[in-house]
């Protein structure tokens, strides 16, 4: 099943919680769904992988229905074949591991059939010209190049933060055509409007929150209403 067997809208807005604890996961993702996002990414900065799982599987049985996925950071996408639930929603890593020219390493090409050993059918989001990750010299070949290997190529800033720069965003997607391409950093209720014909999906995190840890229902709003 792809992206937009999933989501319909024009862009879709999945909100990123920090995890600590499950009373905490809890009550973020009830705040962001309450504003009307489209799902949750659920993250590990803070914590052990299995407490990650254990957080997701208590948000999993509060909404049963809801798009809720993973991300587990010190993992790459087939070490986190081996953690994540059969009914998780989505998986996403910082980098997917793509060369901006083929042939692609091992780990790579051969995903779609570990995640099919794996019995996991949700949707793949890759890290591509990420921060903190490998540089990358040309974003749209990068992207290019990604896009045969996963569902959803996800970019950023340069930080935790920090907008695109609005070439780079809209030439990765001019590369990738109907492919889906996330924005993971940086997109607020103030600046969406620029990203918005470049776009299909905004992971949203601290332009939605008052901490690390704890989602602000104002901004949620505002980014919702942004959006919509």
């Amino acid at each position: 099943m792809g992206f937009r067997d999933v989501f319909s809208r024009p862009v879709t807005l999945l909100v990123v919680v920090h995890a600590e604890t499950s009373g905490q996961v809890l009550r973020n993702v009830e705040r962001a769904l309450s504003a009307g996002a489209d799902g949750v990414f659920l993250i590990n900065h803070a914590i052990a992988d299995d407490a990650l799982v254990a957080a997701y599987r208590a948000a999993r049985a509060r909404f049963a229905d809801a798009w809720i996925g993973l991300s587990f950071m010190r993992l790459s996408a087939t070490s986190s074949l081996g953690l994540v639930p059969a009914d998780a929603s989505g998986l996403w890593v910082s980098d997917a591991g793509t060369h901006e020219v083929a042939p692609q390493p091992p780990a790579v090409t051969g995903f779609a059939d570990a995640r099919a050993a794996a019995g996991w059918g949700g949707l793949y989001f890759g890290g591509v010209a990420f921060k903190h990750q490998r540089p990358v010299s040309d974003p749209a070949a990068a992207a290019r190049a990604a896009a045969p290997f996963v569902d959803v190529v996800t970019t950023s800033g340069s930080a935790t933060g920090s907008a695109a720069p609005l070439d780079k965003v809209a030439s990765m997607k001019a590369a990738i055509g109907p492919h889906p391409l996330a924005l993971a950093s940086g997109v607020s209720a103030e600046n969406f409007e620029l990203y918005r014909p470049h776009v299909d999906c905004v992971l949203a995190a601290s332009s939605v929150s008052d901490s690390e840890a704890e989602l602000s229902p104002t901004r949620l709003s505002e980014l919702v209403a942004a959006m919509r």
